[in-house]
């Protein structure tokens, strides 16, 4: 029995009704706990039963991507560990990497409250924080001392953001400044340029001011750390060709597809509870449900286009294991997961796992890396 969607969600969703960000904040806040003092009892043993219930090891979901070694395809999306304060736990929730932030240079609160609703009819979210998050020099001192008291079993990716107030001709060094400080402490790194909670960061992405933000990163990333780009759901075919083609001049390391949508087309949700408005009113990103059709459409294109040369991480509605092994075989060679991970509860990864490792019986697959783009190889 899932104690989480039997019990605990019906609870807090239906009946509490707890503040979705409240309900985040006191997540982390245990979570951090659990990270600072998982060498110690209780949280010892604590750490102990969760790797014992929710993770799952299996050499045929193992992969070996731009350097770096994955114990299994199912990350931690970028935006539930914003300041990286339970970066040591991840792995005993059965993820096999974790993305930290989205970082800012300049520390900053986010937009004003309230900015995170749950659309429980689309099995979906809507967010519209802005960034919040304690700036990269916070983030820094934090993984310092991470990385001197803990092992690091699973690699750690870096989400960075444009602070609000550097404008947007100047965002390129705002960038710069975060990887300056951060560089040494992330295994990986994103340059998120598609969020639609920043004033103009979508502007980002056309392909001039990209390209200067790339050329400035590579030229200060001497260790040759990889740098993904995270693009939006909402742009064109001939958008998203240009990005490709940059991400090929600046040798990135692959393309995370995708973050959160502006699109409202087919929601059930006819109102929201907490503020009395439809979510056609209300600005911010859409997740979830909503956005696992149009993600995955992404992902086949970008692999089409570089035959499948560029690493693709794939992330948008991911429930199950359907769900999962439709963007492997769309051609993702990871996944990450934050809303499906919401709603269903910390078992899904395992049980995401599980469902692939059968998929690859199925299939007569050895590997999960056998399975990245079969869907549409021919």
């Amino acid at each position: 029995m899932d104690i989480y969607q039997v019990a605990m969600r019906p609870l807090l969703f239906n009946l509490v009704k707890a503040d979705p960000e409240w309900l985040h904040q006191q997540t982390i806040r245990s979570l951090n706990w659990l990270s600072q003092t998982s060498n110690h009892p209780p949280a010892s043993w604590i750490n102990r039963s969760l790797k014992q219930s929710l993770c799952l090891y299996d050499p045929r979901l193992e992969q070996t991507l731009f350097g770096l070694h994955f114990p299994n395809p199912v990350g931690l999306a970028a935006g539930f560990d914003k300041d990286g304060v339970a970066a040591g736990i991840w792995s005993s929730l059965g993820f096999g990497f974790a993305e930290l932030g989205t970082v800012t240079f300049v520390a900053q609160p986010g937009n004003p409250r309230p900015r995170l609703f749950r659309l429980p009819l689309d099995k979906a979210a809507l967010n519209r924080m802005g960034f919040n998050n304690s700036g990269a020099v916070a983030m820094a001192t934090r993984l310092v001392k991470e990385k001197q008291e803990l092992p690091q079993s699973i690699p750690i990716g870096i989400n960075l953001g444009k602070s609000k107030i550097t404008p947007l001709e100047a965002a390129a060094a705002d960038y710069l400044n975060s990887f300056r400080l951060l560089k040494e402490l992330g295994d990986y790194f994103v340059v998120n340029v598609s969020s639609p909670n920043t004033p103009g960061l979508r502007s980002l992405q056309d392909a001039s001011m990209l390209s200067a933000i790339l050329d400035l990163l590579q030229q200060e990333n001497n260790i040759q750390k990889p740098i993904f780009v995270k693009i939006a759901p909402d742009l064109e075919w001939e958008a998203i060709a240009d990005i490709i083609a940059l991400a090929k001049t600046y040798q990135l390391a692959g393309i995370i597809a995708t973050n959160t949508t502006i699109s409202r087309d087919g929601l059930k949700t006819q109102v929201i509870e907490q503020t009395g408005k439809s979510p056609q009113e209300e600005a911010g990103g859409i997740s979830g449900a909503p956005l696992r059709d149009r993600s995955t459409e992404v992902i086949s294109f970008i692999w089409q286009q570089t035959q499948g040369q560029i690493p693709i991480i794939g992330v948008g509605g991911i429930f199950s294991p359907a769900d999962a092994w439709e963007k492997i075989t769309a051609g993702a060679s990871l996944l990450q997961i934050y809303t499906g991970w919401i709603y269903q509860g910390p078992m899904v990864v395992r049980r995401i796992l599980a469902g692939l490792l059968s998929k690859l019986e199925q299939n007569g697959l050895n590997s999960i890396t056998e399975a990245v783009g079969i869907g549409i190889k021919n």
